[in-house]
């Protein structure tokens, strides 16, 4: 692929992904990746995903300031923080694509269920400890794969949280483990100077896109916004699926 065109794929991405990230303050990594995965190298695609994400987080977050409560925030982020580190270290020594079959085999028939249900059913058990295990998993995830969202927002919609408080929750969420993944980027050393005018390229494209959808946001009703996110992480399991299963089948093949 040329350089021009590979730009192209790199803005055309960016754009798509800000988009749903100012509607649904998650799902950056994904979508962007669902362009990308075809045309980048992966270690590029990696690092744009985080730092287009981050800049998608701190865009929303000064747009959508809703709801914002630290003390149900905190347990959330805690557990993030430690379960990036664990991910980190459980990359290598991890079966990626069985991992992420496996978490797609949960969202898509879960979030399924959830989206054609006519009443959501709401967990009211476990409080502030499975806030933080779900941040700790989100974390987990986010180590292994970029993809810290879907557990604590899957986590959220299941507590029937209002939109506000949810979309507060989610997105401070993965404002704090973005931050953390892309510094620990930096001091792996996998942002190269050669990568600047890829980043400076989704840090623009990220823009107004992010402005869009989060103008869009504020108008939407909690209904409408609930069904949105479980839309998001159904569309998010199919992804996991679709990026890991022919890995596996050709293993299974190939043995």
């Amino acid at each position: 692929m040329s350089g021009t065109s590979l730009y192209l794929v790199v803005a055309l991405g960016a754009v798509v992904a800000g988009f749903v990230q100012g509607l649904s303050g998650f799902a950056f990594g994904l979508v962007a990746m669902s362009f990308w995965a075809w045309a980048v190298d992966p270690k590029l695609a990696a690092v744009l995903a985080t730092f287009g994400a981050l800049c998608g987080q701190v865009i929303a977050a000064v747009t959508v300031r809703r709801g914002f409560d630290k003390r149900l925030l905190l347990p959330f982020v805690l557990g993030g923080l430690v379960g990036v580190p664990i991910g980190i270290w459980l990359l290598p020594r991890l079966d990626v694509a069985l991992f992420k079959a496996c978490l797609g085999g949960l969202l898509v028939p879960w979030c399924l269920a959830m989206l054609f249900a006519r009443k959501l059913p709401r967990v009211t058990w476990g409080g502030r400890v499975a806030d933080g295990v779900s941040g700790f998993l989100g974390g987990i995830c986010g180590g292994v794969g970029g993809f810290t969202g879907p557990v604590p927002t899957l986590w959220c919609t299941l507590r029937g949280l209002e939109k506000d408080v949810q979309r507060s929750v989610v997105q401070n969420f993965n404002l704090s483990m973005l931050a953390v993944a892309f510094a620990l980027q930096i001091g792996a050393g996998n942002v190269a100077v050669a990568m600047l005018p890829m980043l400076g390229i989704v840090a623009v494209c990220v823009l107004v896109p992010v402005l869009l959808g989060a103008r869009l946001y504020i108008g939407i009703s909690d209904a409408a916004f609930r069904q949105i996110v479980l839309g998001l992480l159904t569309a998010s399991g199919v992804a996991l699926l679709a990026s890991s299963l022919p890995v596996l089948w050709l293993r299974w093949s190939a043995g």
